[in-house]
């Protein structure tokens, strides 16, 4: 018998529910462990593996495998029932959502910045990009690093005659879905020739293989840029720009700054949770953020496994908040939060019975 996941939603809480009809194979409730399976964006990898090791602490007969292959391809493997759960940065657009084979609720677990990565030895002062100036950089319009775009805004720097190596992503990406809606929102002739999305033709570059694929490339090569997710720089040591964002204030990429412009998007994510956050008008939001969501079915088919996902989830947008600040993520403003526990308030289950409905 199928029920409401406001009962589900009770065992979230801390209050017992029974499931009944599940299996009693290997991995299922009669051996004590259940075991999911995701798949999907890089951005959110480091604090999601930290998750996934902290709730083993919390409730051992959960287990949690996560495949970090890109957005794209965990779209495409919950679409095609492989996975448990998949997690993207780009949100399903309405046509993505009628594609698949059932109702998908997004859930948005942790904001995050994306940053422009550079390898500029020698240069000792951060650099400073303008919105113009990152688009004629990936449109190719800009070649060296002395260009003098370039130079007009970061006063007093000794810019090299580098030529600049671009580096994005080849893969179909939820970090390039954020990049790219920036690029589109402050950029005529880039929202023209090029647009917004997972995957697009780009003018210019090398391609890298998920956040990690972009970082190596930068690192490696001398004069090269390339967005990636905050940590990803961070943890690869590689300096970032700071961004003037669009009430005209350079602004570093840091949790403060992508709390901002997450906290800016509240009224518009209780109207629909996919809206973005990117180019905040916010004094100091830093302009290139977005969510990132794990993405579940609202009728879960496997009631041991829904049950599991429930618990998970509601323990990831709460509790698991607090390891986000140190891994360089935000965490979710507090009507966020509301907002997700609303969305799992919304979700059934097939073949579980409440202990009052016995």
């Amino acid at each position: 018998m199928a029920v409401r996941w406001s009962v589900l939603w009770s065992a979230v809480l801390g209050v017992a529910v029974v499931v009944a009809g599940c299996a009693k194979g290997p991995g299922g409730p009669a051996s004590g462990v259940v075991t999911l399976t995701g798949a999907g964006a890089t951005f959110p990898f480091p604090l999601y593996s930290k998750w996934f090791d902290e709730y083993s602490k919390v409730n051992p007969q959960v287990r949690i495998n996560y495949q970090s292959i890109g957005s794209g391809g965990g779209i495409q493997q919950l679409k095609a029932g492989t996975v448990d759960f998949g997690a993207s940065d780009a949100p399903l657009s309405d046509e993505e959502q009628k594609a698949m084979p059932a109702a998908v609720v997004h859930i948005p677990t942790v904001a995050g910045a994306v940053v422009l990565a550079y390898n500029l030895p020698g240069l000792r002062k951060p650099l400073r990009l303008s919105p113009d100036v990152i688009a004629g950089i990936y449109l190719g319009e800009i070649e060296h690093w002395n260009h003098q775009r370039i130079a007009a805004i970061n006063p007093g720097v000794r810019l090299p005659n580098t030529a600049i190596a671009v580096a994005h992503r080849s893969d179909g990406s939820g970090t390039t879905y954020i990049f790219t809606r920036y690029l589109a929102a402050i950029s005529r002739p880039w929202d023209d020739r090029v647009g917004a999305g997972k995957s697009v033709n780009w003018p210019i570059g090398v391609g890298g293989k998920g956040n990690e694929g972009v970082t190596g490339l930068v690192k490696q090569t001398p004069g090269g840029i390339g967005y990636v997710e905050l940590a990803y720089a961070a943890q690869s040591k590689l300096p970032y720009a700071t961004v003037r964002n669009a009430a005209g204030n350079f602004v570093e990429p840091s949790i403060a700054s992508t709390t901002a412009a997450a906290a800016g998007a509240v009224a518009a994510m209780a109207k629909d949770v996919r809206a973005s956050i990117a180019n905040s008008n916010a004094a100091d939001a830093y302009p290139i953020a977005g969510f990132t969501y794990i993405l579940i079915y609202r009728d879960q088919k496997d009631a041991a496994k829904g049950e599991a996902l429930a618990k998970f989830l509601g323990w990831a947008i709460r509790d698991g908040q607090r390891f986000a600040a140190d891994l360089l993520y935000a965490p979710l403003p507090k009507d966020v939060v509301a907002i997700d526990e609303a969305a799992l308030r919304t979700l059934r289950l097939s073949g579980a019975t409440a202990a009052s409905e016995r």
